[in-house]
């Protein structure tokens, strides 16, 4: 994403949660009244107050009307009983409440379990003066009614599970902990894409939200069970046989639990009985509660014996049906196609599932082989039929960088069938050799083959080892209920370790690389911007604030266009030197948009200056070396050009060492300072006739730090095997972030050579603050301040880069940063005194989406 499209979403983020903080808690629809009740946490009932909506509808001509309590599940609000709740009001009086937390009521609270929904409804009958109600609890809100009888069982005359929800065994998984988990997840998933997505209150009202998440993850179904078993009034079981969200075999031990139960059973209509079939379902629910309400309904105490003993009896876990025919088809097509998304989490799941007795070891291994063996054959197809020219741009490069891809071919050219199975084993590797055995039109069968082999290798393995940690889990899942969540994330964290860092310690090519990231994440020289940048952000902060102007700083070099912000022309930075002659690195700007002009008079430009290659072409308006590169012929030439969709500059090329010396002058002061040297180092390595220029980088101990970017630059050429003594330098460019090795200059500064640049900087009006990027032939004319070459200036925002010196420490880093950046403010606010006026913010906005969209 780049820093405009970044910017834009923190700021659409922040008006979202700024419409949302100022969007009422409650909305109750016009059909609704609403109740006032006080706030409910584990089960203690606290200060604060919520809203409840709810619908009180009444029949007409029927006095004293039983009362029947219409409880909804989730996510759907009482909105469910739309087309049900008139058949029923003929003949009762219907409360139809939305929850706390859905649709008209707060829908921000403590607490989101149907234990709390419970002790909401308990205060609305007392606001009601209800004192006894009929309960009809159809998918979750069965489970609120359940917990009301619990709590004031006295009050509930009779109750109806409809489509309902209950014992845990039968509930997901059937396991608490492994349930809580999955709906742990599924509250994270939508926690962040509800606080993270700007949607300006949309999902607030949406079905599928953070409160529909914390419904089932607050609800806690163990009590249900006991509650059933003591329940002693009249109960109605209504269910679908083919539920696909509560099975019917949960309506079975609903029945068996409740020996005074009626049942009824309808063959077709799932779990959207109440949508499908409403007056039928509320005719017979009527014909209940009136039997219930005049004493005609059967009670626990007039059951038969038979099925009271029954109802008492432990819970058998044989009777938990096993997946089978349709069930086990979409779970096994589930598992497959997760596969497509995650190969290792997919089987970190089903080995889960295995160990939870859910699934048999085969069926999971097979499900997740299928969906293994499936995903290889789509990547060897990609390479074979999408070809290259397609497979290196996005969105294929979201996932398969182009480096990855040459390797892959390379190492498959010299491997065969052999990185096939290897590349099983070693995590990043696979899919670009997979691929790069498509591009390079492998017989299908036989690689089908390999795969095949590959896949029966792994996918066992993976799976069981899954089981057999996963068994252990659900063990400590058990004994550690309270902490079941962190005890997964420990879990996940664990197998992750396992393939991301155990198995890659295998390979000397594995262990170098884990070298590089740690090395990368603990030295704070390879800290990536947004990262090592927040400290300076704040302190410029601070001075703007000092100064009373957020833009001050563009007026430290009032010669620049915004002091050389962003995006600032390098070639009129050059042209402002030019009194400098000999000192500046010959230049010509390429602005025509031919690429046969610009052919032309880049070899115009050499002949004129008697040039011949190497030659440096780069962007006019470029940063951190970006686009920099260095030509050594035609063809070279004829390729950068071509692919050039902005201006360039066509330089010739300094041959030498090359310094980054930083310069700076108060307008008040005649002469100016250097504020920091760098001296730049160009990494290499010596071959030894042996070693692989892939194993030379990874071998070397400041090399490795940068494996990646060197690995990535030189692909072409990692298998070669350098001649004993021959020098192969890894990068060219000067710059930190593409390989360059900075180091302290403080050494050359004498003098003669501040003198000579304060005497060049002073020819640049408007010019007081800046990096100069130098070349010089001889350390010891430069520091006389003499035969050198300047190939570049940079404004406000360049660094004084001797930070990156690697005995450097971070608080002197951020030191240096910092006071640099408190002279460029002293600078500017002796310019604004003499009349230079600042860039307005909507500009210096404008630049940094110029800059950012010539990257695209």
């Amino acid at each position: 994403m780049s820093k405009t499209l970044f910017i834009l979403y923190l700021i659409l983020l922040a008006l979202s949660h700024l419409v949302r903080w100022q969007s009422p808690t409650a909305r109750p629809r016009p059909n609704q009244r609403t109740a006032t009740l006080k706030a409910v946490k584990a089960g203690e009932v606290r200060g604060d107050t919520i809203q409840l909506a709810f619908r009180d509808l009444q029949p007409e001509g029927h006095e004293n009307p039983p009362v029947v309590l219409l409880l909804h599940g989730t996510p759907v609000a009482s909105e469910t009983f739309n087309a049900a709740a008139p058949f029923l009001a003929k003949t009762c009086r219907v409360i139809l409440p939305d929850l706390p937390g859905f649709r008209g009521s707060t829908w921000n609270i403590p607490d989101y379990s149907v234990r709390a929904h419970a002790s909401y409804l308990l205060q609305l009958l007392e606001q009601l003066q209800i004192e006894r109600v009929h309960i009809v609890g159809y998918s979750m809100g069965g489970g609120v009614g359940l917990e009301l009888i619990s709590q004031a069982p006295q009050r509930v005359q009779s109750l109806c599970l409809l489509s309902s929800i209950g014992v845990q065994e039968l509930e997901l998984f059937g396991n608490y902990q492994l349930n809580h988990l999955i709906h742990g997840v599924q509250l994270a998933g939508l926690w962040l894409l509800q606080e993270g997505f700007p949607h300006f209150g949309y999902m607030d009202d949406a079905y599928l939200n953070v409160a529909y998440a914390r419904n089932f993850y607050d609800t806690d179904q163990r009590p249900l069970r006991k509650v059933l078993q003591s329940y002693g009034g009249p109960a109605l079981i209504i269910h679908g046989k083919d539920d696909g969200l509560v099975p019917v075999a949960a309506a079975w031990e609903h029945e068996r639990l409740l020996p005074q139960s009626e049942m009824r059973l309808y063959e077709s209509g799932g779990h959207g009985l109440i949508f499908s079939e409403p007056q039928e379902i509320m005719q017979v629910i009527d014909a209940f509660v009136q039997k219930a309400e005049h004493g005609h309904a059967l009670t626990r105490a007039q059951a038969e014996a038979q099925k009271v003993a029954r109802s008492l009896a432990p819970f058998d876990p044989n009777t938990i049906p096993k997946p089978h025919g349709l069930t086990l088809f979409v779970l096994v097509l589930l598992l497959a196609f997760a596969t497509l998304v995650s190969e290792d989490l997919t089987c970190i799941g089903a080995g889960l599932l295995v160990a939870q007795g859910t699934m048999s070891f085969l069926s999971a291994t097979l499900a997740c082989l299928f969906g293994i063996y499936l995903g290889d054959l789509l990547l060897y197809l990609a390479g074979r039929y999408l070809r290259e020219p397609v497979l290196t741009r996005a969105p294929f490069t979201w996932i398969i960088k182009p480096e990855a891809l040459t390797q892959g071919e390379q190492w498959f050219e010299r491997e065969g069938a052999k990185a096939i199975l290897l590349s099983r084993f070693l995590p990043g590797s696979r899919l670009p050799t997979y691929v790069a055995a498509g591009l390079m039109g492998a017989s299908f069968w036989k690689f089908a083959f390999y795969f095949l082999i590959a896949a029966a290798v792994w996918t066992p393995l993976l799976v069981g080892l899954a089981t057999l940690l996963g068994s252990q889990m659900m063990d400590y899942l058990a004994a550690y209920s309270k902490y079941a969540l962190l005890t997964f994330i420990i879990f996940v964290l664990g197998f992750w370790l396992i393939l991301k860092l155990i198995l890659p310690l295998f390979s000397f090519r594995g262990r170098r690389l884990l070298l590089s990231a740690w090395r990368r994440k603990t030295r704070w020289e390879f800290w990536p911007m947004w990262m090592f940048y927040p400290p300076v952000i704040l302190y410029v902060l601070y001075l703007a604030i000092k100064h009373r102007s957020l833009t001050l700083f563009t007026v430290t070099n009032p010669g620049i266009y915004a002091s050389g912000f962003i995006g600032e022309s390098k070639a009129e930075i050059l042209r402002n030197l030019s009194a400098a002659d000999g000192y500046v690195a010959r230049h010509v700007l390429l602005e025509s948009p031919s690429f046969e002009q610009r052919v032309t008079e880049v070899r115009r430009f050499m002949s004129d200056h008697k040039l011949s290659f190497p030659i440096v072409l780069k962007p006019n308006a470029g940063q951190r070396g970006e686009g920099v590169a260095i030509i050594r012929s035609d063809a070279q030439l004829e390729g950068y050009l071509r692919q050039a969709d902005h201006a360039v500059i066509a330089q010739e090329y300094a041959n030498g060492h090359e310094f980054g010396v930083f310069y700076y002058r108060y307008p008040s002061q005649t002469e100016g300072d250097l504020y920091a040297i760098t001296d730049k180092r160009f990494p290499a390595v010596l071959g030894n006739g042996k070693s692989t220029l892939e194993e030379l980088i990874l071998k070397d101990e400041r090399a490795v730090c940068m494996a990646s970017f060197y690995l990535n630059k030189h692909k072409e050429r990692l298998y070669e095997i350098p001649k004993e003594g021959e020098t192969v330098q890894l990068v060219e460019i000067g710059t930190h972030c593409r390989g360059a090795m900075f180091l302290e200059g403080e050494e050359v500064k004498t003098p003669e050579l501040r003198a000579a640049l304060d005497h060049i900087s002073k020819k640049f009006s408007g010019f007081y603050f800046g990096r100069y990027d130098i070349r010089t032939p001889s350390v010891e004319d430069f520091k006389q301040g003499r035969n050198f070459k300047i190939v570049e200036l940079n404004g406000v925002t360049s660094e004084a880069t001797n930070i990156y010196d690697p005995s450097n420490g971070l608080f002197k880093a951020y030191r240096v940063l910092m006071n640099q950046w408190r002279i460029a403010f002293e600078i500017a606010a002796e310019n604004r005194q003499r009349g230079a006026k600042p860039v307005a913010l909507r500009e210096l906005l404008r630049l940094l989406r110029r800059y950012e969209a010539s990257k695209l």
